[in-house]
């Protein structure tokens, strides 16, 4: 099973997100777009797993406590960088509780043998990916100049930095990725509740 670790978005930002796709993603047609029912805010990437290692995770990371929190989601960019661009994505502002979240993901699972993060938490909510099969924030082997996302960048240029909305971050989900034609599917696998006080 190939496992994530991440927040749902409200909504109503879905579909102001979904209404600001419909209106730009003719500017990058062979981008590949994710579906907004699709959309999250991964806190942790965990990869293939035997669906009995499921139950060990789930445990580990009901001992995860966190309190709620805001989330805004407003602008936009292009990672590794916009000349090399392989992933277009929103912007994500939050105070230090959604780094303090994704951090404490990942020391939990790390005790299941999970390996840590090499880079300093990203967050950020990915809307289309271009050149490379890589969503990773940072420069990578064989990122040169593309031109995957110059017309999309051009149109932007001239809008209104979009705002996208704010919620509050109640719960984080464990979430199964299953790879199908036409991209992956995501399903919930459980709940974990953001109302405790962190120890």
């Amino acid at each position: 099973m190939r496992l994530f670790i991440a927040l749902d978005i409200d909504d109503d930002i879905r579909l102001r997100i979904q209404r600001f796709v419909e209106g730009v993603s003719g500017f990058a047609a062979d981008a590949r777009w994710v579906r907004p029912e699709s959309m999250h805010v991964t806190l942790k990437f965990i990869g293939e797993k035997p669906a009995e290692a499921v139950e060990e995770i789930k445990h580990t990371l009901l001992a995860v406590k966190g309190e709620p929190f805001e989330l805004g989601f407003r602008g936009y960019g292009f990672f590794p960088t916009a000349k090399s661009a392989r992933v277009f994505w929103v912007g994500i502002e939050a105070g230090p509780q959604l780094a303090s979240l994704a951090t404490a993901v990942d020391q939990a699972t790390s005790a299941l043998g999970i390996p840590k993060e090499e880079h300093t938490y990203s967050p950020h909510l990915t809307l289309a990916r271009g050149g490379g099969r890589s969503g990773a924030p940072g420069l990578q082997k064989g990122d040169r100049a593309r031109r995957s996302f110059q017309k999309l960048q051009e149109k932007l240029a001239v809008l209104p930095t979009p705002e996208f909305g704010t919620m509050t971050a109640r719960e984080f989900f464990l979430y199964q990725s299953q790879l199908m034609r036409g991209g992956a599917r995501y399903a919930k696998i459980q709940r974990f509740g953001l109302d405790l006080a962190r120890l």
